[in-house]
């Protein structure tokens, strides 16, 4: 499939309804920009050439993808037509996808690609049906079943705005058929824009095949608009995420409250408490358990049966095998042996650099046991087998089975641990 299909993403709105500063389809959800899970969902259908229509002043933020610049926006149409350049030469089948429908799945552009071929169609239109059709143009289908118009809202009589399925600005057309048709449109108003819609038409009155497939699911296709709408989709979203962990055998003991973004790697037998953050780049190995209200950040790394407590940040680090950190603690850009036990209070302070600079690290070996009310002021290494006195700010280095703390100043004890409790393997 990958050598003969393409998409045309458009993402080039601003979409002012959202009242920000930010491009609408640039908006965070879930680990990924809005527009990122629709390419994501291009992508896991089958399609590799992937062309993303964007505004002049986002066109340097798709990296790894062939971008075509809307100069102005000028609607749908201008948006298709200014990635032909990027596609000359393409003969396969274009999709053609908005970039505000992050719901989107695999699953439903692979039954609009079906459809579209199994149709020998010219263009093939993806509708839906909402339970509200509102403003949405109405598919009026032929005596076949196949497209004869698509009639706005504003335009349709009574018995046409009694229809239920809508158009959802979701297509997949033979690129042949397409080009010349985005050739021939006309502006519908005095900003000059143009619709992809009116293809549509004009395929239909050359006589081709146009073909419909209806979406199983209306929420997946409905667009983002307005941070109302954007809320409900994140919570789709994580119901979907949270979901494919459960059935993978991870433990989320209440999946409303848990929010897990794309990306995260969780192994079978870990468990999520209620209100618990995993965001990015982080791997949780079997056995672990997250607590609630626990935050944890791109870059981490949990070994297995590890424990991260209740109101507990853990921002890139690795935190070894059955290490437990139980409660109201801060671990940032540190490297944590196995079986070490962190007390209550625990804080990495490792912003003391020159700026630019990589963030200190913290090392604290296996076996260790510290006290509540620990600051670790980076760059620090605590020994294996180490004991840190409570309430301590450790600012040297403590070697292997030493005792440490003792405030105002730190004093180390070296061979304290060993010279009283001996050895672990003696």
């Amino acid at each position: 499939m990958a050598d003969d299909l393409a998409a045309v993403v458009m993402a080039g709105g601003l979409g002012t309804r959202m009242k920000s500063a930010t491009p609408k389809h640039l908006h965070p959800l879930l680990g990924r920009r809005m527009v990122d899970w629709v390419i994501r969902a291009a992508r896991d259908a089958g399609v590799e050439r992937i062309v993303v229509v964007a505004s002049p002043e986002t066109s340097g933020l798709f990296e790894g993808f062939e971008v075509a610049v809307q100069e102005r926006p000028l609607g749908t149409g201008d948006a298709v037509r200014s990635a032909r350049g990027a596609l000359d030469g393409f003969s396969g089948d274009v999709l053609v996808l908005n970039g505000d429908v992050p719901a989107l799945t695999p699953a439903t552009l692979l039954a609009l690609l079906t459809t579209h071929a199994a149709a020998g169609a010219a263009g093939t239109v993806l509708s839906f049906e909402p339970a509200d059709p509102r403003r949405y143009g109405r598919i009026v289908r032929d005596e076949t079943g196949g497209l004869a118009r698509i009639v706005e809202a504003g335009d349709a009589s009574e018995d046409e705005l009694a229809v239920g399925e809508v158009n959802s600005g979701i297509y997949v057309f033979r690129a042949d058929k397409l080009w010349p048709a985005l050739d021939r449109l006309t502006p519908h108003n005095v900003q000059g824009e143009l619709y992809v819609t009116d293809t549509l038409g004009i395929l239909v009155g050359d006589g081709d095949t146009v073909a419909v497939q209806v979406a199983a699911d209306p929420f997946e296709v409905e667009g983002i608009n307005t941070r109302v709408e954007l809320a409900a989709a994140a919570a789709a979203l994580r119901d979907r995420i949270n979901e494919a962990h459960m059935l993978a055998g991870v433990t989320i003991v209440d999946p409303s409250s848990t929010w897990i973004e794309a990306g995260v790697e969780i192994e079978p037998d870990a468990t999520i408490h209620p209100f618990s953050v995993i965001r990015g780049d982080v791997r949780i190995a079997s056995g672990v358990e997250i607590g609630p209200f626990a935050y944890v950040r791109p870059g981490t790394v949990l070994g297995e049966r590890a424990k991260i407590g209740t109101f507990v940040e853990i921002k890139k680090s690795t935190v070894g095998a059955g290490t437990k950190i139980p409660h109201l603690s801060y671990i940032g850009d540190a490297e944590i042996g196995e079986g070490t036990n962190i007390g209550a209070g625990a804080i990495t302070a490792n912003f003391k650099h020159e700026p630019g600079q990589p963030k200190a690290k913290t090392r604290i070996g296996s076996n260790v046991r510290t006290g509540v009310d620990n600051t670790f002021d980076a760059p620090v290494e605590i020994g294996d087998d180490s004991w840190i006195a409570a309430g301590a700010v450790i600012t040297d280095d403590v070697p292997p089975g030493s005792l440490a703390g003792f405030p105002p100043r730190q004093l180390t004890k070296e061979g304290w641990v060993y010279e009283k409790h001996g050895k672990p393997d003696s």
